[in-house]
């Protein structure tokens, strides 16, 4: 504790850097995933290519990707660009199953509804199905948060500065104290990532908080569901 008290200032660096080299990748990867993620949940052939090929590059070892992409983008070896570009493949290697499952785990009647109320695929994307496969895809991104916070500090076997390096330093020195700071960094800082994130998965489901209790088909499709059934229309379970 003692030690932690006298070097909070480098903690607090440390942290910054972590969280910066664990959360930018986070959303490029999310960004990237989805239409990825998308491609998938449509079927054919680019679902076995998009799910196995993802999935395999969260296989390849941490240390050897850091290596390897100076070698690609030709950047220096301690550039964190290397971090960054090595955690945003391991996000879409977890993300694009989780945003196909949530968009697969759609109804089939509630997508059907709203093309009947006049929805054209991608708005009928962006408004209702999306919405509803929020909480999949945040089960996701919860995940991918904490791995990527585990694996950015992997990144200080090569000299990129991070709470990672507590770990080394710690290690190296035979420092009891820092290796247990290091570790309780890392911890508290995943903690915070599934907080935002868990925070965030709230304010976009409003109708989750609504109460368990509430109607199914309460969400962002009841709309189109109830508008299909009014004027004569088929309601949303006659239409699938």
């Amino acid at each position: 504790m003692t030690w932690f008290l006298e070097h909070a200032d480098v903690v607090g660096r440390l942290a910054v850097q972590h969280a910066y080299l664990a959360g930018v990748p986070l959303l490029i990867g999310l960004v990237l995933a989805l239409p990825l993620g998308w491609l998938a949940q449509r079927g054919g052939p680019w679902r076995p290519i998009l799910l196995t090929g993802t999935g395999l590059l969260y296989t390849i070892p941490s240390l050897a990707l850091f290596v390897l992409i100076p070698l690609v983008l030709g950047t220096r070896i301690l550039d964190p660009v290397n971090v960054l570009v090595a955690m945003t493949i391991y996000t879409i290697a977890l993300l694009v199953r989780s945003v196909a499952d949530g968009l697969a785990s759609v109804p089939a009647e509630t997508a059907a509804a709203a093309t009947a109320m006049g929805y054209g695929g991608w708005r009928r994307l962006v408004t209702v199905e999306l919405p509803l496969a929020i909480p999949v895809i945040a089960a996701g991104l919860r995940v991918a948060a904490v791995s990527n916070v585990s694996i950015v500090s992997v990144a200080s076997l090569i000299g990129v500065a991070q709470l990672g390096s507590l770990l080394t330093d710690g290690y190296q020195r035979f420092y009891g104290e820092v290796l247990l700071v290091g570790i309780a960094a890392c911890v508290v800082l995943a903690l915070l990532f599934d907080v935002v994130i868990v925070g965030v998965t709230r304010l976009l489901t409003p109708w989750a908080r609504a109460g368990r209790g509430a109607r199914p088909g309460s969400g962002p499709g009841s709309h189109a569901g109830s508008g299909a059934g009014s004027g004569g229309g088929p309601r949303a379970g006659g239409a699938a």
